[in-house]
């Protein structure tokens, strides 16, 4: 299984923490190149020198994926390093939870801003290099990325951006041998949860969900790996996601309802 990604370039946005980090570390396990990118440069060096003791190859940039300038930079730095770009894997993001009747619109255009323009950005500068080496863009999407997902319009909405823009992106490049994969994980175990932003931008602090019934970021990242691997265009992690998938083509209807049902049972959730 780990023979695929021996000495493959691969960029990993969000890589402080979560599923990002947990693919920097499987991924340099594997053999792959990795170069990790977040804001936080201290957690990324502190990952990136455990990464190296372990006998990895790895590399990091500060990168805020909102700015373009950042983006390219974090490009540059994976050629200067290691000579080129296989992978790309767009997993920064943030979520968020509140009724759109509640929240300040400063809300949506932040995960528009991260989420969708931050996958934009990052590809904008890999793609030359993802071309050369026919290698694989990803990007880490959501179910929320396949039906709208009460209480967060924001997220739902930037991850369906998303998954418009690659799905053109693999259209552009169907005679470049470029592989473009969404991956649309459940709920995943991960810091994101927690730095999800409330109706007023402010971070909610705590998940309202059993973390211990989410899927690990490790099982992320592993079948993430098998999905590229395999060069799929659309990667589904669990039943609920392939049922939504599935269901959604026969009776959205219904899918809509039973969505609501399951929002409105979490915690102190903002469905009435």
């Amino acid at each position: 299984m780990g023979k695929f990604l021996n000495g493959k370039v691969v960029v990993v946005t969000g890589a402080s923490s979560g599923i990002g980090e947990a693919m920097a570390r499987e991924y340099a396990k594997m053999g792959a190149k990795v170069v990790m990118a977040a804001r936080r440069e201290d957690e990324l060096k502190r990952i990136a020198d455990q990464i190296r003791e372990a006998g990895g190859e790895v590399a990091y940039a500060a990168c805020d994926v909102v700015k373009e300038e950042d983006c390219k930079h974090l490009m540059q730095v994976a050629v200067d390093s290691f000579g080129g770009i296989d992978v790309l894997i767009c997993n920064a993001g943030i979520s968020m939870r509140a009724l759109f009747d509640d929240c300040d619109l400063k809300v949506l255009h932040r995960l528009m801003d991260v989420n969708f323009w931050g996958t934009v950005n990052c590809t904008k500068y890999a793609l030359p290099w993802l071309q050369k080496s026919r290698g694989s863009l990803v990007g880490i999407s959501s179910v929320a990325g396949l039906h709208g997902l009460p209480g967060r319009t924001g997220y739902s909405a930037s991850k369906y951006a998303m998954t418009g823009f690659l799905d053109t992106i693999r259209i552009e490049n169907l005679k470049k041998g470029l592989h473009v994969m969404t991956a649309c994980p459940g709920f995943t175990a991960s810091n994101v949860r927690f730095s999800a932003l409330t109706a007023d931008g402010s971070q909610q602090g705590e998940t309202p969900r059993n973390e211990a019934k989410m899927m690990t970021p490790e099982q992320v990242a592993h079948i993430v790996e098998r999905g590229i691997r395999r060069r799929k265009r659309l990667c589904l992690m669990e039943w609920e996601g392939r049922g939504t998938h599935l269901l959604k083509k026969f009776c959205p209807s219904l899918v809509d309802k039973l969505f609501y049902k399951v929002m409105a049972k979490e915690p102190d959730s903002p469905l009435k």
